[in-house]
């Protein structure tokens, strides 16, 4: 015990030296930035900073504005004389012997005038902390309201200082032989000696929970800021540390900021160089065509300068008429002829030789000068969003997701999961928050698909029955961008069994189609409904088409899913032994008989052994909804209930216990749960009552592999005639 109290004596004492180390840099929070020393009086300025009244009075003043009105008390509503604290009514008023020296010193006598005489003035006080000239308003600092807070902590301050040197000796102590006290108790505002305090707290007693503090002459409630104030004290190497980082990253800011200017400045240069290169070919293309067209249009103009009188044609064949030579005159004059007609024709039907309005060569670089005007420097994708209606948890879970039109292309991506601690549960669409953890406060691990190609991943080696988290962020040359909200996702409640559909009993190829890789069948009426239209009014024949898994179920626990064309007639999804399944299959039954039941799979004669769990355990969907059986843990009503058809249907299949389960299989909600016979091999049945169609959901696991070949399906179908 005495090491104990030695021990926290040496801490508190560590704690003293460290505050007294800091004492001149509290003092410095509490100087007035106008005369530099300890605040009087303080005032708050509108720009939210502190100084002397007095000294904001002789700045006033120096500036050539009339002496102001001091508020002798303080401008607050704390300022009530309920409220106000004792200490404040003590206060004397504001000392203006120093403002009275400066106004002499500035303005001279200051004869006494009435405010009313002259238009209000609005005062500027320049704030030196801020730096800014900052409006005081008509009554100057008459509206400036005391910092109270200032004030008492400075009062604080220096009673602090003041006691600094001060013992505190024990109050339990006889004289003339009191000790100086070493512990303060707060629940018995008392300060004692060691002996003292053991004497006045006995072991075992209530007293010795009290709270021990430090020796004080002040004993005052403990708030929050002083644990706070103590974990600051508790982890100073941590401060230090991260002074250091704080360091090092202003060092790498000036660093790479640099760097990141010469980069810039790099990129306009080569902008501006490729500019100026195609300038200088456009200018040569340009230049080419203007001497083209130049010289075509020059001549053009002498061929038409040739007609004019006087010169050129008409002046030759002028002189050609009065050749009289008449051999030479022929000879000349078919040239002449071939000329005049020529320009005869030119002169009648004249265009310019060359377009002199360069309409071709005009510029449009709105798109360039949009491009330039929004260059920027390259930024982080945005946080990606999930596509709920693709992502989804079956043999491996698979992730989807995309960016937002807005947002700067992404190079990769990062996707990161995280295992749910506390149990299952959660739902589509909740959102943790950043460094949250589970819902039992454990805090775990992410882990990451890094350098992810696509908008897609497959994440595998999965917990079963387990909520996991999920997030995806971007990367590019900018760095990660922001992640996406994280969605929960519920994995299988047992390992995912693959099979295909196969009747085993023949196909009715009328009625029952089979997709490629027999994970797709849909039913169709047919003729036979169509031919019993004529006795619908006095019987009803309907034909149901049973479609099985290419496997047998022997031992463990299984679990599937598919989905239901929400327009079907009647579809029924379940299990069934095997052999009791052909057996049923073969003999018909009345389905409008009360005894005939497929969903609990009691049939004639079931009353007779209650005990015996049934051989079926169908579960009936129709017209978008689900046929919850009466007798069911989740139904304890005295009929049937309707649930809407989820997009998924899961099951799952616990072989020792006898037991099947239905679920919503986008959240796993339990759905309903029955039991069946499995004395003898079972396995995943369907069967269809008028049209319908039904689809095995997909393995993740297959997406990116070929299809296998499709297997060889059977399909038997019987009609069964009820009337009624």
């Amino acid at each position: 015990m005495a090491d104990a109290e030695l021990q926290t004596f040496t801490s508190i004492m560590d704690a003293l030296v460290r505050i007294s180390s800091n004492m001149k840099s509290i003092e410095r929070e509490l100087h007035c930035p106008v005369c530099e020393e300890m605040v009087k009086q303080p005032i708050v300025l509108p720009c939210m900073h502190s100084v002397c009244v007095l000294c904001a009075a002789e700045v006033l003043v120096q500036r050539g504005y009339p002496p102001p009105e001091l508020p002798p008390e303080p401008n607050t509503p704390t300022s009530s004389p309920i409220t106000r604290s004792p200490r404040q009514t003590r206060r004397p008023p504001p000392k203006t012997d120093r403002l009275d020296r400066v106004i002499r010193t500035v303005c001279g006598t200051h004869p006494g005038r009435r405010r009313k005489d002259s238009p209000p003035v609005i005062m500027l006080f320049p704030c030196p902390t801020c730096g800014k000239d900052v409006e005081l308003g008509e009554r100057g600092l008459a509206d400036c309201l005391r910092n109270l807070t200032l004030e008492r902590i400075v009062e604080r301050y220096r009673h602090t200082v003041s006691l600094g040197s001060m013992a505190v000796m024990c109050q339990f102590c006889k004289p003339p032989q009191a000790l100086e006290a070493t512990k303060g108790c707060a629940d018995c505002r008392s300060n004692f000696c060691n002996e003292c305090f053991k004497l006045y707290h006995p072991w075992g007693t209530p007293r010795a929970q009290h709270e021990h503090i430090l020796p004080t002459h002040s004993f005052r409630p403990k708030e929050k800021i002083t644990k706070e104030m103590n974990y600051v004290f508790a982890n100073q190497d941590s401060v230090q540390a991260q002074i250091t980082q704080v360091e090092s990253g202003i060092a790498q800011t000036e660093v790479n900021s640099a760097v990141a200017k010469e980069q810039s400045n790099q990129c306009v240069s080569e902008l501006r160089s490729v500019l100026v290169e195609r300038q200088g070919a456009l200018a040569m293309l340009l230049e080419g065509a203007r001497a083209k067209r130049a010289g075509a249009l020059n001549a053009q103009l002498s061929e038409k300068q040739s007609l004019l009188e006087n010169a050129g044609l008409l002046t030759y064949t002028q002189e050609l008429l009065k050749e009289t030579d008449q051999s030479c005159f022929v000879q000349a004059a078919r040239v002449t002829h071939n000329r005049l007609v020529k320009a005869i024709e030119k002169l009648q039907h004249f265009s310019l030789s060359a377009d002199p309005s360069f309409r071709h060569f005009q510029m449009d670089v709105s798109r360039e000068l949009k491009v330039l005007s929004s260059m920027d420097f390259i930024q982080a994708p945005l946080a990606p969003v999930i596509d709920t209606q693709k992502t989804l948890a079956y043999d491996q879970l698979y992730l989807c997701w995309r960016l937002p039109q807005d947002s700067a292309p992404a190079w990769h991506y990062s996707v990161e999961y995280l295992r749910k601690v506390g149990g299952a549960g959660a739902l589509w669409g909740r959102v943790l928050s950043e460094g949250s953890s589970g819902s039992n406060g454990t805090h775990c691990s992410w882990q990451r698909l890094d350098d992810v190609g696509g908008t897609s991943a497959v994440i595998d080696k999965l917990e079963m029955d387990s909520v996991y988290i999920l997030r995806v962020r971007g990367c590019n040359k900018a760095g990660f961008g922001e992640h996406s909200e994280e969605v929960y996702l519920h994995t299988p409640p047992a390992p995912v069994l693959s099979f295909c559909l196969d009747s085993r009993w023949g196909l009715h190829a009328e009625r029952v189609a089979l997709g490629k890789g027999q994970t797709y069948a849909r039913s169709v009426p047919g003729m036979t409904l169509l031919q019993a239209a004529d006795r619908a009014l006095t019987s009803c024949d309907l034909t149901s088409d049973l479609l099985v898994a290419d496997v047998s179920i022997t031992q463990g626990r299984h679990y599937w899913a598919c989905s239901v064309e929400p327009g079907s007639y009647l579809v029924k999804v379940g299990v069934g032994v095997e052999a009791k399944l052909q057996e049923w299959f073969h003999l018909p039954q009345d389905m409008a008989s009360p005894r005939y039941d497929p969903d609990s799979g009691h049939d004639s004669g079931a009353e007779d052994a209650q005990d015996c769990p049934p051989p079926f355990c169908f579960l009936t969907m129709g017209m978008g909804k689900v046929l919850l059986p009466k007798c069911g843990a989740s139904n304890t009503s005295t009929g049937p209930l309707t649930a809407p058809l989820p997009p998924r249907l899961g099951l799952c299949l616990d072989f020792e216990k006898g037991r099947l389960t239905f679920y919503d299989a986008h959240s796993l909600r339990v759905l309903w749960e029955g039991t069946v016979d499995c004395s003898a091999p079972v396995c995943p049945a369907f069967c269809f009552i008028g049209g319908g169609a039904l689809q095995l959901q997909e393995l993740i696991a297959n997406r990116s592999t070929e299809q296998n070949p499709p297997r060889r399906v059977t399909i038997q179908t019987r009609a069964t005639d009820a009337g009624h």
